[in-house]
């Protein structure tokens, strides 16, 4: 096998593996990686805001709002006013939302930074310009994306 052949296969199989990780989740816990996400992040803090989260996970507001929206609907968190400020709302994990973070299969991207973080200074960033280059090979690099390993799940099944 070549190294073409050797690096599209590497590819297809990054790729695969996030869609298995996508419907593993959507089949235990009931939402997307995104969503998943956002709850977790919800969680970390102890309650945040929707702009927190859009800071944290590089994306618009607008989105986050849309992902919060469908865990509100899912029982997964709560939206309450500020007391202090009455223009800014609290998000917060609901007992359902915690047990769903408990029972989901670990995160993919959880698993990458684990293994990740063990690598030596160099080895970590060889890596990271080694798939900045294939971003661009891509045309991808200037591509508005968050620290989160899922297909299409941003424009998908917001």
């Amino acid at each position: 096998m070549d190294r073409t052949d050797a690096s599209l296969i590497a590819l297809r199989r990054i790729l695969r593996a996030t869609e298995s990780f996508g419907r593993e989740l959507a089949q235990s816990a009931g939402m997307t990686a995104v969503q998943f996400r956002v709850l977790q992040i919800i969680a970390e803090k102890g309650g945040c805001t929707a702009k927190e989260i859009a800071q944290q996970m590089r994306v618009s507001q607008a989105t986050v709002t849309s992902l919060v929206d469908k865990l509100v609907g899912q029982g997964m968190v709560t939206r309450t006013r500020s007391e202090t400020d009455r223009r800014q709302i609290n998000i917060a994990v609901t007992e359902a939302g915690q047990a769903a973070i408990s029972d989901a299969p670990d995160a993919l991207q959880q698993r990458y930074v684990r293994k990740f973080e063990t690598l030596k200074d160099w080895e970590q960033a060889q890596l990271v310009a080694s798939l900045e280059r294939v971003a661009a090979m891509l045309d991808a690099s200037d591509l508005d994306a968050s620290p989160l390993l899922d297909i299409n799940e941003m424009t998908r099944h917001i």
